[in-house]
């Protein structure tokens, strides 16, 4: 098959981390054609979606990872997939993206289904779902949240469209600095800011869990590195293995039959406790951690769903 990459630079990922790099080097190894692009070389061009790029092989060789062909135009209708897998912000930019991999409906599969991305932000689906997530509230309004604060005392504050755990804030029982978090976030974006509950199981580590086509296939445990609440493996992390728990696998058995129905192929959701706080279809990871704490060949497996549906 004929795969392109939507991503960012591929000449500066982790080999050992990061998730589009392994997706690619299963695929070469299944003998398919790769193509890079970044979301910023896509356009609209009388009916066409275009975009500029490079073909591309990859080797397991850390400084010599990649090799790129040179530059050249291409129609998206002419391959079999196309990922969308640019990291985040979710921003109009990230949008706009989604509505052009859209218009190949009907001649390339584009996954995660770019239609569905869109509506199904990372932090935005799990409203879907108030009986499996910590009380959560989305809001602007200062006095909102302050009510919201007073309600339950110890409280995370982030960013709606925020990733990787950037401004990711604990305000506890004793905090002063909700008012002024507020004018710094609403002083840069009008975007609306989400507010969970404090789960002190955090402290045990943040549960990432991968989902192939909506079946759970294992799960990873990140652990706050000390003095940290936030334990995205971005800012210090630990991934630690660990199995599925039974909550875990009722959580996955509630949401999953979603994701497959709307196009979701490779997700991650985030656990803390017993409590489902994130489900991330934008650009997850974890691929490579998993595959090294259980030996689960898990882009094999995506490979497979998405050959499947092919």
């Amino acid at each position: 098959m004929k795969i392109a990459f939507q991503m960012d630079p591929i000449q500066s990922v982790n080999i050992n981390a990061d998730s589009s790099f392994r997706l690619a080097e299963e695929a070469q190894a299944r003998g398919h054609e790769l193509f890079f692009y970044s979301p910023d070389k896509m356009a609209y061009d009388e009916g066409h979606i275009l975009a500029i790029g490079q073909r591309f092989s990859v080797q397991r060789v850390q400084g010599d990872h990649v090799s790129l062909g040179p530059q050249e135009q291409v129609d998206l209708a002419d391959f079999d997939v196309v990922w969308l897998r640019q990291d985040p912000p979710f921003d109009m930019h990230y949008i706009t993206s989604t509505h052009l991999l859209d218009r190949l409906k009907g001649k390339t599969l584009v996954v995660n289904d770019p239609f569905w991305v869109r509506n199904f932000p990372e932090k935005l689906l799990v409203l879907d779902f108030p009986d499996l997530t910590p009380p959560t509230m989305i809001a602007r309004d200062l006095e909102t949240i302050k009510g919201f604060k007073a309600r339950h005392g110890d409280i995370i504050l982030k960013p709606l469209y925020g990733n990787g755990g950037a401004g990711v804030f604990r305000l506890d029982e004793n905090d002063r600095n909700l008012t002024s978090l507020h004018e710094l976030f609403t002083g840069f974006s009008r975007e609306p800011l989400i507010v969970q509950k404090f789960l002190p199981d955090v402290s045990a580590g943040d549960k990432r869990v991968i989902l192939v086509d909506g079946d759970p296939i294992g799960a990873i445990n990140r652990v706050p590195a000390a003095g940290e609440t936030r334990s995205n493996m971005h800012v210090g992390g630990r991934p630690e293995k660990i199995g599925l728990s039974e909550r875990d696998r009722e959580i996955c058995a509630r949401i999953g039959p979603l994701l497959k129905e709307k196009g979701q192929v490779f997700v991650g959701i985030d656990v803390i406790g017993d409590y489902l706080t994130e489900i991330n279809v934008t650009s997850p990871t974890g691929i490579q951690e998993l595959e090294r704490f259980d030996g689960i060949n898990v882009a094999q497996a995506i490979w497979e769903a998405i050959e499947a549906k092919l």
